[in-house]
């Protein structure tokens, strides 16, 4: 053979050997990682997202090992990474290159509940808030902060408008939308900032065009639906929950008493409620004394008067979920610990027997009807709503003073809210699902 021709044959026999050693050993797999660990072993896990959400916003990739050692996070090594590990206070751990390989043939092994999904990309963050909001006022916005993740406020001119689609994942900060101003009525109807939100409320809907805040919210409710069917990610708490789904219910019906749009409500307005169109809840049955503070009977266990629990005996529990056949909810459940201290809300838990059987219980409280986490899909987008208004705040009222996050640096209640935020990076692994 000819010495060129046999040289060329060798030479494409080493790019066919070397194609394949690239195909079933790839790069991420043969050099120094980098493993933020989140086990025990953690000395701040919220921020451990947030430096996470960092190396995202910078073109890197993560691979975020479900179950491995409490859903740790592996990404190349950089002496950049390292630094900003430091800075943040995030325990961090160099892994040389076959000690990485191990790590990865440990979790594919079919006999061990473990699974490694790709992180690729930061998603596009808004919080809907009004314009008066305080950091303080919310956990999310308080875990977001904390953590160093940068989002957007937006309210309802901008989801009004369809500004909605710019963002992978929303939050809804603790409103109420079916503008009843969060029931809050019969106790703080006189206080310097309920009048100032409600004027805030009424002056903003006028301007949008809408007679009413009821009406107002509805539509807001209703470009929300649109955003999570069309491929967005909807996160909410509290009140956000099950005022949400209610006002999607009473689309066709006047459910505000006069002290909230000026004009009394409908009759049998349970009658006409319409569950075909809510995202979570069935059959629910609506409480429309105004001055009660309570929406309905999903809310479990009722908020007036709060009810008498010990919160050292009040805890919920995360389910098990198999992290190769539905790596979603485990994704969303990831967690050093599966007991989780629990924390009241104007909406604290959801009962039970009212969620829809499409709901995925993610967390609850055993022996009990109340349901703590709950994911659905709504068209190609999902839902995730947590109960409860702050996780390191057992029984937060109106003017407490906010919660100081680095004095709960490793909390596990915290980290449910930024598994959310991270999920949507995840998203073709999702779609495979």
């Amino acid at each position: 053979m000819n010495p060129l021709r046999r040289r060329a044959s060798t030479v494409r026999s080493l790019m066919i050997v070397l194609f394949h050693f690239a195909l079933f050993f790839p790069a991420a797999q043969a050099q120094t990682k980098l493993l933020i660990p989140m086990d025990l072993q953690q000395t701040n896990h919220l921020k451990s997202y947030g430096l996470t959400f960092w190396v995202l916003e910078r073109g890197g990739e993560v691979d975020w090992l479900l179950n491995y050692r409490g859903g740790s996070f592996f990404m190349d090594f950089s002496e950049v990474i390292a630094r900003e590990c430091r800075v943040r206070g995030v325990a961090f751990e160099r892994v040389a290159a076959a000690q990485a390989a191990t790590i990865y043939a440990h979790i594919q092994q079919e006999d061990n509940n473990m699974d490694v999904v790709r992180l690729e990309k930061a998603p596009r963050i808004a919080v809907y808030v009004p314009p008066n909001f305080k950091p303080w006022d919310d956990a999310v916005t308080l875990a977001l902060e904390y953590a160093e993740i940068s989002y957007t406020k937006v309210w309802d001119e901008e989801v009004l408008t369809g500004k909605l689609s710019e963002y992978d994942w929303l939050h809804l900060h603790h409103e109420d939308f079916t503008g009843q101003y969060g029931k809050f009525y019969a106790n703080y109807r006189f206080a310097p900032w309920y009048v100032e939100q409600q004027g805030l409320y009424e002056r903003e809907a006028r301007r949008l065009g809408y007679r009413k805040v009821s009406d107002a919210k509805k539509a807001v409710a209703r470009a929300i639906r649109d955003y999570v069917g069309s491929g967005g990610f909807m996160f909410a708490m509290c009140s956000a929950t099950d005022s949400y789904d209610i006002a999607l219910a009473a689309e066709a019906v006047d459910i505000c008493d006069i002290m909230f749009d000026g004009d009394p409500p409908d009759r049998d307005i349970q009658k006409k409620l319409n569950f075909s169109r809510t995202f979570a809840f069935e059959h629910f049955t609506l409480d429309p004394n105004p001055m009660r503070y309570e929406y309905s009977d999903i809310d479990i266990p009722p908020s007036d008067p709060p009810a008498l629990r010990d919160p050292n005996t009040d805890y919920f529990t995360l389910f098990e979920f198999s992290a190769k056949y539905d790596p979603v909810p485990t994704m969303l459940t990831q967690n050093h610990v599966a007991i989780i201290k629990g924390f009241m809300g104007q909406t604290t838990a959801f009962r039970k027997g009212l969620l829809k059987r499409t709901v995925i219980r993610l967390a609850e409280r055993e022996g009990t009807e109340e349901v703590k986490y709950i994911h659905g899909n709504v068209g190609r987008g999902t839902f995730t709503w947590y109960g409860g208004h702050d996780p390191e705040d057992y029984q937060h009222a109106v003017g407490d003073p906010p919660t100081d996050l680095s004095l709960h640096k490793n909390s596990p209640g915290y980290r449910l809210i930024l598994n959310n935020v991270l999920f949507p990076a995840a998203k073709k692994k999702q779609q495979k699902t």
